[in-house]
């Protein structure tokens, strides 16, 4: 299961953190990731990390503005999104698999991921 919280409405330039409870990960292999769905558009991959290693993906728009990070002991994941932009805004979702062989295959290919948490709104505008 996964439960997503931490969104709302900021101004341009502003942050916020989203925040993904999961249950039921018991793969070693497991990977955790965050996409997003703007309206009209199609879910993307935002950033995706591995649960064992660490291994992270970001999407170009989001380097050096999101962090993506795993809290192993609250089996909680994590987006800190600084320096927002309007674009950003969108329906979060995170999402877990073990069938992917890098963390990005999961965040380019989010078609075949088969479950979702229920989403997290996040809208930026002045």
């Amino acid at each position: 299961r996964l439960v997503e919280s931490g969104g709302g409405l900021v101004q341009p330039g502003e942050s916020l953190r989203l925040s993904c409870a999961v249950s039921g990960l018991s793969s070693e292999t497991a990977m955790l990731g965050w996409f997003r769905q703007a309206p009209g558009k199609e879910r993307e991959g935002i950033s995706c990390i591995s649960v064992s290693g660490g291994s992270t993906f970001y999407r170009n728009s989001v380097k050096g503005r999101f962090t993506i990070s795993w809290d192993n002991a609250q089996n909680t994941m994590y987006l800190q999104m600084n320096s927002l932009k309007p674009e950003d805004t969108g329906t979060y979702y995170c999402a877990k698999d073990s069938s992917f062989p890098t963390v990005e295959t999961m965040c380019t290919v989010p078609q075949l991921i088969p479950s979702w948490g229920q989403g997290a709104q996040v809208t930026v505008a002045s």
